[in-house]
């Protein structure tokens, strides 16, 4: 795993951690370590890395951005994962979110609309060390099969309703995170499979880039995958 380069960032990462997350509740020490180890700033432009540890989302281009610490962090609990757990990330982007998953769960499959982010994702995420992350280029509402099921599923981007797929790969007990809604207004809600039910748990008012997809806002207009 990374051994984050300083020039007073490890410092700004313990203060995200004390003032921007435990301060908002959220106290699971493998999410608070793995948001403690990650080098947040390594996953953004080198233009905008002074950003890195601010309280906000940043953007990473093609539309998209890197969430706020406090969301990855609440989302990432919400996951309940421990170190024997398989876990499908909806829209790797940067990598970031990858990376925390990664030092908690023992494996990590994550997929990404754009080819370009993927590959700049998965370089990167090899880079520091991390074996157990597999990048897929492709639609996230489709899941990933070949790879099902999993303890935990997670999608970093707002869709009008639960896709199909992703409700079928997950196992029973297990724990989907994800941002429901129209394109502006969602709502962050947790779902846990039991038998052919889920219960669901409404978590907080969020906004995140739409879901692009067969199963959820239509497939984009430069026909990308």
């Amino acid at each position: 795993m990374p051994a984050p380069d300083d020039n007073g960032f490890a410092g700004m990462r313990r203060n995200m951690v004390t003032y921007q997350i435990e301060a908002r509740g959220v106290h699971a020490e493998n999410v608070l370590a793995a948001m403690r180890h990650v080098p947040r700033h390594l996953f953004l432009p080198e233009s905008l890395r002074w950003a890195a540890y601010d309280d906000t989302p940043v953007s990473i281009g093609r539309g998209q951005t890197i969430s706020q610490p406090y969301i990855v962090a609440r989302m990432t609990e919400l996951l309940e994962l421990d170190p024997d757990s398989t876990v499908l990330e909806i829209g790797t982007g940067s990598g970031y979110q990858a990376a925390v998953l990664a030092e908690i769960a023992h494996e990590v499959w994550t997929i990404e609309r754009y080819g370009d982010l993927a590959r700049e994702a998965e370089r990167l995420l090899e880079g520091l060390g991390y074996q157990n992350v597999h990048v897929i280029v492709g639609d996230g509402t489709l899941g990933c099969a070949e790879a099902a099921p999993f303890d935990a599923i997670i999608v970093t981007a707002a869709a009008p309703h639960v896709p199909t797929a992703l409700a079928e790969q997950l196992s029973e007990g297990g724990r989907l995170v994800i941002p429901v809604g129209d394109t502006s207004v969602q709502e962050l809600r947790q779902y846990r499979k039991q038998g052919d039910a889920f219960k669901e748990a409404r978590v907080l008012d969020c906004r995140f880039v739409p879901l692009v997809g067969r199963d959820a806002f239509g497939e984009s207009r430069d026909g990308t995958p």
